[in-house]
């Protein structure tokens, strides 16, 4: 028989991620991200990287430039990656799943689009991988509810749903990411220094695992990889009305927008009194985030591209900020009008992908089964 490694409702059992967001831990986040992106230049295949997105809208540009575009660049380096459509966390806290398939198809065509290749990337949804979905029971048996509600989204939704019940999927959300990292057995993760804590909860629950159970007549091996972060600097793009980027408050850039549509989310973007155009994020954050925009979409510099237009004003800058955008997504439409054309092929490779993380999750899910003792046949 195993040993079992009982949990405890007391303070010390989430130091983990309580700790995650600490200095100390924060540093040594950086230092081994820092040493990951070395090694990806020298040996990227070791690496297996898992990440995703909910199909609650339309991807745009922050999703572009804040991961898009590095999915795409650990691709080509040759790291094996999974991206996932998490269509079940959809329901984590939103009552209806309506325009769910529209949005799901969406996201496929937008991810073929930028340049992922599903013969190198494997792409699939939620809820076509019952193994992987399947880990979640022995999973929950090795965190406690108090740790469940320390976590930072937890916590928020919590103190966020005024009063409404909050749901089980919503309480269960980290163990259930930790599933979607583990199923595959990824290593990396790109994620935000804000998101460090949900990967812990996965750090922790693949430590307890193997202290429960380990892998039968083999403790040295692991059944499961502690994935460690690769933490990126994201630029910080506002929406077009100068407040936080977000699909619900209509201030976004999608990338299946036209050239027309773009030119007039831009023109109604929000900039201030002062005719002279400076690149100063801290004091004038509106005009500062056009201007970052021009130079993320055209390769230059935003001190550059400030001092060129001078006292042109905002009508110069969001002429060119209108064509760099334009230019710079041009090919990206183009191909996504190629694929949408084609919504049978779009279905053919959603169900490659889901064939192959499901192979993935079954032998995943085997492994569990023999290190709990649970293969009857």
């Amino acid at each position: 028989m195993t040993t079992e490694t009982p949990l405890t409702d007391d303070p010390g059992a989430g130091n983990a991620l309580a700790d995650s967001t600490s200095d100390a831990s924060l540093a040594r986040s950086m230092a081994r991200s820092a040493e990951i992106e070395r090694q990806l230049e020298t040996d990227p295949g070791q690496f297996r990287m898992l990440t995703g997105d909910r199909p609650t809208g339309h991807l745009h540009l922050g999703h572009y430039f804040g991961s898009l575009r590095n999915r795409v660049a650990l691709q080509e380096k040759g790291v094996d990656t999974y991206v996932l459509i998490a269509d079940y966390q959809v329901i984590t806290d939103r009552d209806s799943v309506d325009s769910i398939q529209e949005r799901v198809f969406s996201l496929l065509t937008d991810y073929l689009a930028i340049g992922l290749d599903p013969h190198r990337t494997t792409i699939f949804t939620h809820s076509q991988i019952p193994a992987l979905n399947q880990l979640m029971l022995p999973f929950l048996s090795l965190v406690t509810d108090s740790e469940l509600r320390r976590n930072p989204t937890v916590k928020a939704e919590q103190d966020a749903t005024g009063g409404r019940p909050m749901s089980g999927l919503m309480l269960t959300y980290p163990v259930h990411q930790a599933a979607d990292i583990l199923f595959c057995k990824a290593n990396v993760v790109p994620v935000g220094k804000d998101q460090l804590p949900h990967l812990e909860q996965t750090r922790v629950i693949a430590r307890r695992f193997d202290e429960r159970y380990g892998r039968a007549g083999d403790k040295s091996a692991p059944v499961f990889p502690a994935p460690d972060a690769l933490l990126s600097e994201v630029p910080n793009l506002l929406g077009t009305d100068g407040t936080k980027m977000s699909k619900s408050r209509g201030n976004v850039i999608e990338l299946r927008m036209s050239a027309d549509e773009t030119a007039k989310a831009i023109k109604k973007a929000v900039t201030d009194a002062d005719r002279h155009i400076t690149y100063d994020p801290a004091t004038r954050p509106e005009v500062s985030n056009l201007v970052l925009l021009a130079a993320l979409t055209s390769g230059r510099d935003p001190q550059a591209i400030a001092e060129e237009i001078g006292d042109g004003g905002s009508g110069t800058l969001k002429k060119l900020v209108t064509e760099a955008v334009n230019e710079h997504l041009a090919p990206i439409r183009a191909r996504r009008a190629e694929l949408a054309a084609d919504p049978a092929e779009l279905r053919r490779i959603l169900a490659e992908g889901n064939a192959r993380a499901n192979a993935v999750a079954e032998a995943t899910l085997a492994e569990v089964r023999e290190a709990m003792q649970m293969v009857y046949a």
